[in-house]
């Protein structure tokens, strides 16, 4: 029992080392990116950044599905496999070629969906970034799975310093847009080269990985017998994504920007549960190796930080949002702090998703983890094309996307508790707590002062739980 408040050294060390690294590199990396974000938006007209938001978004989507999704076998196969070297040099070249296949895709699709021509030059250039970012996500699966995300974060950190740079010059002198998606195009070949050379320790190289022989027929099989893996990760994109594209063709530029800066805040924000449960996963995977108890334990110890995690995020930005969004993007963006609130509704579930989805996928159960995200993106558009019949506004998208996660939560909660990793009173206790405390801190807003609320409801969290956790701690040191 004393387990509970003595976690092993190993589980402690590498979880901390590679979240500190984490939380602490990306940090840094999303304060440089999002002040580049922020000239962007300061320096371009409405309708430039419009489109800019346009190409990456589209970019962006196309991402989701060039990985296929096969990221989370890797990690695991390469744990398990003795013939790593291979196992790393076809997946290389897989990654390679998919992306240059997805990146013509991205193409292509800039050209049938929009008519203007900005936004499918600027699509050509940013959609450079898909085969760039598959090679560079086999090397940070690589560095998941061997526990040295460092490099990664590094490498990372590197790249927003340069990221931010451009955007000091854009203070001095407005590149043409066109010109600067250039620009940063050069920004990510540097990046790939020190990913290939530093983040592989040198011993990859792109001559390597060209050389490697591979036919069409261990592709496919290789595809084929992963396919749920593929729809896993494309439709987790197509949740977000989905919304941004059916904004920029049914509302208008100013939603398309709304959007984008609303989910620049939310992408802050669930940057730590990632890198939580990233470095989560082999562990999750080496704990169930010793028995699904060892698993079910870990899970309930990554539980708890995540759900007040997601709650801290929301109710921070529920009071501040009014003052943060038009001080770091301007007056002209005021109205943009509402559909950040509604946005972050999500982050009340969105951390514990992570959690369970990695638990589905260490149990073997990717299949039950499509079928969530099948659901999900199916509730998600359904909403969206309803909505928007009856309600031209951004809020329809917001409601989906929370509604849609919603469902994604009970159904892994179902399949979590079918395996006995959680039980239904764990999953009750989750929903009545962030029910009731959601609905107090809301109804206390309209009677406090906004900032003041903040406080005086994480101070009763605060003192609720330290009483909580010294009865625990008594009664077990009792036994």
């Amino acid at each position: 029992m004393r387990n509970i408040f003595n976690l092993k050294s190993s589980f402690k060390n590498k979880l901390f080392t590679n979240s500190v690294w984490g939380v602490v590199s990306n940090i840094i990396q999303n304060i440089l990116f999002s002040v580049f974000f922020v000239i962007i938006a300061r320096i371009y007209s409405k309708a430039d950044f419009g489109h800019y938001v346009i190409a990456n978004t589209l970019y962006s989507f196309m991402l989701g599905f060039s990985s296929l999704g096969l990221g989370h076998w890797f990690i695991r196969e390469i744990i398990n496999n003795e013939n790593k070297s291979t196992l790393t040099n076809k997946f290389f070249k897989v990654q390679l070629l998919i992306g240059i296949f997805f990146y013509v895709i991205n193409v292509i699709a800039s050209y049938l969906l929009y008519d203007n021509q900005m936004i499918r030059t600027l699509s050509v250039i940013i959609g450079i970034n898909i085969i760039f970012d598959n090679i560079i996500n086999v090397i940070k699966s690589l560095n998941i799975a061997y526990q040295e995300q460092q490099k990664t974060f590094l490498l990372l950190t590197v790249e927003a310093v340069l990221k931010f740079l451009v955007g000091c010059l854009l203070l001095i002198y407005k590149l043409d847009m066109i010109l600067l998606s250039l620009i940063l195009i050069g920004l990510r070949l540097i990046t790939l080269n020190l990913f290939i050379k530093m983040g592989s320790s040198n011993s990859i190289g792109l001559k390597e990985i060209i050389r490697v022989k591979i036919d069409w027929t261990e592709i496919k099989k290789i595809i084929l017998s992963n396919w749920s893996f593929i729809i896993i990760s494309s439709l987790s994109v197509v949740n977000w994504r989905i919304g941004n594209i059916l904004v920029s063709k049914i509302l208008t530029i100013q939603d398309v920007a709304n959007y984008e800066i609303a989910f620049k805040f939310f992408s802050l924000a669930y940057l730590i549960p990632i890198i939580v449960t990233s470095s989560l996963y082999p562990m999750l995977i080496n704990a169930f190796k010793d028995g699904p108890e060892k698993l079910k334990s870990l899970y309930n110890k990554a539980y708890l930080p995540l759900c007040i995690y997601g709650l801290l995020s929301f109710t921070f930005v529920y009071a501040f949002a009014d003052y943060l969004v038009p001080f770091v993007f301007g007056k002209s963006y005021n109205d943009t702090a509402l559909y950040c609130k509604q946005m972050f509704y999500v982050m009340l579930i969105f951390p514990t998703i992570f959690l369970q989805a990695n638990v589905i996928l260490t149990l073997k159960l990717e299949k039950f983890d499509m079928i969530c995200n099948i659901i999900s993106v199916l509730v998600n558009v359904g909403i969206c094309i309803i909505g928007f019949h009856f309600y031209k506004s951004l809020t329809v998208v917001n409601v989906a996307i929370f509604t849609s996660f919603f469902v994604f939560h009970i159904i892994q909660d179902v399949i979590l508790i079918k395996n006995k990793i959680t039980s239904i009173k764990h999953v009750l206790l989750f929903y009545l707590f962030t029910t009731i405390a959601i609905a107090f801190y809301i109804l206390s807003d309209f009677y406090l002062n906004s900032g003041i609320n903040f406080m005086l409801f994480w101070a009763i969290i605060l003192i609720i739980g330290i009483s909580q956790f010294k009865k625990i701690k008594i009664a077990y040191s009792t036994k």
